[in-house]
């Protein structure tokens, strides 16, 4: 009897899988971005932290982006290695190159938070685009790929971010982790329902930043400058995506599982604080594929009913997977194939994991 009742529930977690499969997902695989409507001036800001290393490869990728009006706004943070007298130079060098410096970040502020509002209110224009300083952007025409996202009266848009293709287990898993998750965050966008975006490639405008009262809500939290901002914004803002990889933006991921766990316990964290209805939608497609992998083990314990076991997992399997493959095209990520069972197992349990030490441990840190 008890074999029955765990085929049911697993039945169950396959048929909600589907569901999103095929209502968010499929439509991701086949969306085109739009093409630009005309070429609004934007303020593309950086905020950094001892970071001058990147800013050398950065800044000047930035700089030669082709698009004909935009400066670039550097947050200079607290810095105390040489980042200072290197964008001095570029400030001297290039009239759309601007340099806002903090000494001191008040107490009761989010470090970045109060960076990015301070570059904020240093943009010249309305349009504003957004980065961080060890991402890279795919192309020469980043700039213009994300502004393409604002037709039809959208003003605030949610573009890609993978990281960097190297070696090792760890990085299929960061890279695959950071797919799956962006398939997610931008299939909801794509239906009307968006909960997030990253910071590393995000853009929205001064209306939309200060029409939502900036980071107020969340000023005090650690992170969410960006997805707890999506979270406000889409009350009273529209949201498009840009998935091309030319609008894409590129970072060099963490290297060991120590440092990936810290970053991803953070960004959990903010999760905590999206609403009751994204939370039920994320929460749902999660705990179904974190249920499907322990039913199945379960299940293939207690060596029962197989056939059927069998056949509820290739039904998964032969629909779930070609839809991520396609998106993944879609998006230019490359798979590993071979690889893909076992990261999926190792993404949603690593999720478990991850959750559990946030519940109980409510420590953050940020640098």
């Amino acid at each position: 009897m008890i074999p029955l009742i765990l085929l049911a529930v697993l039945a169950i977690c396959v048929l909600v899988q589907l569901y999103y499969a095929l209502l968010y997902f499929l439509p991701l695989s086949r969306y085109t971005d739009p093409e630009p409507d005309t070429h609004r001036p934007v303020s593309v800001i950086v905020a950094a932290h001892n970071e001058q290393d990147n800013l050398f490869e950065l800044l000047p990728m930035l700089l030669d982006q082709e698009y004909p009006e935009f400066e670039i706004i550097l947050v200079n943070d607290r810095s105390d290695d040489d980042t200072e007298f290197y964008v001095y130079e570029l400030e001297r060098q290039f009239p759309n190159f601007r340099v806002v410096t903090i000494k001191k970040t008040p107490e009761y502020l989010n470090p970045k938070k109060y960076a990015l509002a301070l570059g904020i209110r240093a943009a010249r224009y309305e349009h504003m685009l957004f980065t961080d300083a060890d991402c890279r952007p795919c192309s020469e025409r980043w700039i213009e790929k994300m502004q393409s996202g604002y037709h039809a009266g959208a003003d605030l848009v949610i573009g890609y971010s993978p990281y960097k293709k190297l070696g090792g287990f760890l990085n299929h898993l960061i890279r695959y982790e950071t797919l799956l998750t962006a398939i997610q965050y931008l299939s909801h966008a794509n239906k009307g329902h968006a909960y997030m975006g990253v910071g590393r490639n995000l853009s929205y405008t001064k209306s939309c930043f200060f029409r939502n009262k900036g980071f107020a809500s969340h000023i005090k939290t650690t992170g969410g400058d960006d997805d707890l901002f999506v979270r406000d914004a889409v009350n009273n803002s529209k949201a498009s995506i840009v998935i091309s990889k030319e609008g894409q933006t590129v970072s060099i991921p963490k290297k060991t599982f120590r440092e990936w766990l810290i970053q991803k316990r953070r960004h959990m964290a903010a999760g905590r604080q999206y609403n009751a209805a994204d939370r039920g939608r994320i929460g749902t497609f999660i705990s179904s594929n974190i249920l499907f992998y322990t039913l199945v083990i379960i299940l293939l314990v207690l060596n029962s009913h197989l056939t059927i076991l069998a056949a509820l997992v290739g039904i998964r399997y032969l629909v779930v997977f070609p839809i991520y493959l396609s998106v993944a095209r879609r998006l230019d990520e490359g798979i590993s194939l071979p690889l893909l069972p076992l990261l999926d197992i190792a993404y949603f349990f690593s999720y478990l994991l991850l959750g559990v030490s946030v519940v109980l441990n409510k420590r953050i840190r940020w640098k």
